[in-house]
């Protein structure tokens, strides 16, 4: 997969939808950069920090993804397998239904997932050295590179949902002492239902973890 790398964007996300629009770039394509200034989080949350830390996002065809999973699960099948990945370097890190990434009980990174035409894209940030917004960081030696290299090296063998969501069905009971907001009310994970296609149902609603 092609690798576009900059020093500084205002959101690795907002760069890559622009680009995939204007046909400047077609998937599969990663961007990342060393700072970023207007990231986007969860609910339109500023998500930005400087060198060090990770900001990145993916675009793959949806054609490339397994048969079986869900579009409406994106946000998990790819946070996941990041989890897995920083597993491999010694983090522990869990993800937070459905696309947060946390240490212990302190958010440390995020997922969004959007869809453009026949592509999804996907845009990580991780606070992998220092917390410049209002997170808490990991404290690791991995180099942003390297880790968009071995997560793209996981991604890129496209394992199937129903592998993804075995693993994920177990993890999933940590996020039951967290809420999530849902039509800008917070509502408690504790008593959710988890489907197997990654939604969850809550207070007999079922919600999709697509954001």
């Amino acid at each position: 997969m092609e690798i576009l790398s900059f020093d500084t964007l205002s959101s690795t996300q907002q760069y890559l939808l622009e680009e995939l629009k204007n046909k400047r770039v077609q998937a599969p394509v990663a961007v990342i950069a060393s700072r970023q200034d207007s990231g986007v989080g969860s609910r339109d949350n500023s998500w930005s920090g400087g060198e060090g830390n990770f900001f990145a996002s993916i675009a793959v065809d949806t054609g490339m993804l397994p048969a079986d999973l869900s579009l409406s699960s994106a946000s998990i099948y790819f946070s996941f397998i990041m989890k897995q990945t920083l597993l491999e370097f010694g983090e522990n890190i869990w993800l937070k239904w459905p696309n947060d990434f946390y240490l212990n009980e302190d958010k440390v990174g995020g997922t969004i997932t959007q869809k453009i035409q026949n592509t999804l894209v996907c845009g990580i940030g991780i606070n992998l050295k220092k917390s410049q917004n209002g997170y808490r960081a990991l404290s690791c030696d991995i180099s942003p590179e390297n880790l968009l290299r071995n997560y793209l090296a996981a991604l890129e063998k496209f394992p199937k949902w129903k592998q993804v969501f075995s693993e994920y069905e177990i993890e999933f009971e940590l996020s039951r002492k967290f809420s999530v907001h849902i039509e800008s009310y917070q509502k408690s994970l504790s008593d959710a239902i988890l489907c197997e296609d990654g939604s969850i149902i809550i207070e007999g609603k079922r919600v999709f973890s697509l954001r």
